[in-house]
């Protein structure tokens, strides 16, 4: 006869719940409601995790029973997640960046849910980059400010903007055309 073993918790995380901020999970969807908005994740493909808010101390629970290091990454990733939900509905999330030309001006331009970049190397070609969720975009001067509650949503814009403006075949230390990210931040910080 083998030994049985105990079911026990390997790995755990806590995340502390801001006092202005209301949080509902069904099964492992988690929906954080705050003064900025609502923001919503599923993280269903977290099989072998736990999500549960403990009422006695405030917090979500992030719990895996495995002992295997896939399960503890996951379980921290899932908690810093929830942690970049809570700081999206209280501040928000603010993304900048530069466009910058030597010869040509490049055209920037928003229209629905698309930025549109046009005259990049004085050429006619015009490039596309989707805006994200809620994720708002705004154009000054020289500067895109890309705004927004969903760290994923405002962070993967400013991708798709970088990267639609991207130039190939040319060496990057010569030709620097293009629109690049320079700064990172939380409103209200």
């Amino acid at each position: 006869m083998g030994v049985k073993r105990a079911f026990f918790v390997r790995y755990e995380e806590r995340v502390e719940i801001p006092d202005n901020v209301a949080v509902e999970i069904q099964g492992k969807k988690v929906i954080v409601k705050g003064p900025k908005g609502v923001v919503e994740k599923d993280f269903n493909h977290a099989r072998k995790i736990m999500i549960y808010i403990d009422q006695g101390s405030n917090e979500v629970v992030v719990k895996s029973y495995l002992g295997r290091s896939f399960e503890k990454a996951l379980v921290g990733t899932i908690a810093a997640h929830i942690r970049n939900m809570f700081i999206g509905v209280t501040r928000g999330y603010r993304y900048y960046l530069k466009i910058i030309y030597k010869h040509f001006p490049i055209s920037v331009s928003v229209e629905g849910d698309r930025v549109i970049v046009s005259r990049l190397l004085g050429g006619r070609d015009v490039r596309y980059a989707k805006i994200i969720g809620n994720a708002k975009v705004q154009i000054k001067d020289k500067d895109i400010i890309v705004e927004g509650i969903d760290l994923d949503a405002v962070s993967q814009t400013a991708a798709n903007i970088e990267r639609a403006a991207k130039i190939s075949g040319f060496d990057r230390r010569v030709v620097i055309d293009g629109i690049y990210i320079y700064k990172k931040e939380i409103i209200g910080e």
